[in-house]
């Protein structure tokens, strides 16, 4: 079957890999900004191409569970990889806009209390930031069954994104709208009674 074969050819690829893969992006695109190939405003074109690439890569992450539960494609060895580069991704569109765009400490202090989109951008990556933390073999044993529930934090984190997405839009945009409704999507998958039995795709291990 396809699911199986698709579980066998991940084993062969270590988690390394995916890390590398999803990084590169970064010095693509900061290499096209700052060779002025992004249009006329490249640092904003960079801040808005390392966030949709964040909620690409959060939306990634929500899908491992749902493609196991239903697909039987057994992606659960990738899931920390993909975490942590959307953190990764998340802190890179940050910076671009603490550094290259707003430069002013008491403006963007102003613009996270005055702008509604950018006060749910940093809940968001507040957030992030102890899912990052404790992305390690060492706060998995630390923290025993409390690991799972706080990171759980990324559903609330993927939701933010979204809607982060969709507030700093000018107009109606499809584009964002999609976004939100793919993260809408899959946090539904994972209410109650939508839990079928997992197919057998190999040692069974507990989810998020």
């Amino acid at each position: 079957m396809l699911a199986d074969r698709i579980n066998q050819a991940a084993r062969r690829v270590p988690p390394w890999a995916l890390y590398l893969l999803l990084a590169l992006p970064a010095p693509w695109l900061f290499y096209l900004a700052a060779s002025d190939q992004m249009g006329p405003e490249p640092i904003k074109a960079l801040e808005h191409e390392y966030g949709e690439l964040a909620l690409q890569v959060l939306i990634a992450g929500l899908c491992v569970t749902p493609l196991r539960r239903y697909l039987g494609v057994n992606l659960l060895k990738f899931r920390r990889a993909i975490g942590v580069m959307a953190f990764v991704y998340v802190t890179a569109h940050l910076l671009v806009w603490l550094v290259l765009d707003v430069q002013f400490l008491g403006q963007i202090w102003a613009d996270i209390l005055k702008r509604p989109y950018i006060t749910v951008g940093m809940a968001a990556f507040v957030l992030m930031v102890p899912l990052a933390l404790t992305s390690n073999n060492w706060s998995v044993r630390r923290l025993g069954p409390r690991w799972r529930q706080l990171h759980k934090l990324t559903y609330a984190v993927a939701l933010l994104g979204g809607l982060h997405f969709v507030m700093l839009s000018k107009g109606f945009q499809l584009e964002p709208l999609l976004y939100l409704g793919a993260v809408l999507g899959l946090l539904a998958l994972r209410l109650p009674g939508a839990r079928p039995q997992a197919r057998n795709s190999g040692p069974r291990v507990k989810t998020v």
